[in-house]
């Protein structure tokens, strides 16, 4: 029995196989699963515990939004922060941030 072929498995093949004909709506789905993306890895946070990534994530989005006051602007730094980081936090950071409570960057609204 040979090896099995590792580069049928490879991930970045996943969308490579012929589609059939699909829906207006599942072909929307498609791209829309086609084109997610996560944080790109970041060589200050080499270990495995990427809870240090996630916060300065997250300020680096404040951070933006305080120097440039542009929301659309920092939509993509948004994007990686909630990308990486737990819902549960973000949704918390947000909360404290409304309230006045945020430990990280304050931003004025």
């Amino acid at each position: 029995m040979g090896k099995p072929d590792i580069e049928a498995y490879k991930l970045n093949k996943i969308f490579t196989a012929p589609v059939g004909d699909l829906t207006a709506e599942q072909q929307e789905l498609f791209n829309e699963v086609k084109a997610v993306r996560t944080t790109p890895r970041d060589a200050r946070f080499p270990t495995q515990n990427q809870a240090n990534h996630c916060w300065n994530r997250y300020n680096e989005w404040l951070v933006c939004l305080k120097s440039t006051k542009d929301e659309e602007g920092c939509k993509n730094m948004r994007y990686m922060a909630l990308k990486i980081c737990p819902a549960i936090w973000t949704d918390k950071w947000d909360e404290e941030r409304d309230g006045g409570t945020f430990p990280g960057i304050k931003v004025d609204n």
